[in-house]
Parts: structure tokens; sequence; C-alpha cells
């Protein structure tokens, strides 16, 4: 069965396919379905090349501070420093870091 039963394809000036219109409904469904898990590239080339641990990469992709990280905790910069420089920090400890950088605590899992 095919999905996308009111599918119009424009085609550019060469013939060839270059949009795609589909009904509003049926964009919001699969919009619905897209996963709010995922981890920007940018993210992942942090950890990847610089070796930074997830919480210092999505700190610094995220724009922000120790300083501002450990008062959305409640700890001094120092004590954050340390928990962001450690590789793996408690299920706890991850749990608090992510809400204070907005994201899901897996997110910190990598």
């Amino acid at each position: 069965m095919n999905t996308f039963s009111n599918v119009q394809i424009i085609n550019g000036p060469d013939g060839e396919p270059v949009y795609v219109v589909i009904p509003y409904a049926t964009y919001m469904q699969a919009r619905a379905r897209q996963r709010d898990d995922l981890v920007p590239h940018q993210v992942v080339g942090f950890i990847a090349e610089r070796g930074w641990t997830a919480a210092r990469a999505w700190r610094e992709y995220l724009g922000l501070t120790q300083q501002q990280v450990a008062s959305r905790i409640g700890i001094s910069q120092p004590a954050y420093a340390q928990q962001e420089a450690g590789l793996r920090p408690r299920k706890a400890t991850r749990a608090r870091i992510a809400a204070a950088l907005g994201i899901e605590a897996q997110l910190l899992d990598l």
C-alpha cells in the first residue's frame, strides 16, 4: 500500500524530479515519527576529533559556559568541570547535566 497516495511530483526544466508535494496531514504524521534523540554531527565531531566528553561536546555545541551549566545544576564551576571531565559520570549525574543542557540523558551516553 502506498502511504503517499496524494503525492505530486514537480519536475525541473530538465524533466528530472525536483520537488515532492504531499498532504499536510501526511507530513505531520511523518514528522511525529522523527526521532528527537539524534546527535548533531558537530557534537559527534567534537567527541571524535577533539577527544571531548559528551557533556563537554554538548555544552560547547549549545554555546554554554561551564559556569552557566554549574549554576543550573546548583554546584560550583570547578565541581562541574570535574564532572564534565569524567569519562562516564554516574547515571544520576548524567541526568542532572542533561537537564541543565536541556537534552535527554541518553544523549550523554556516547
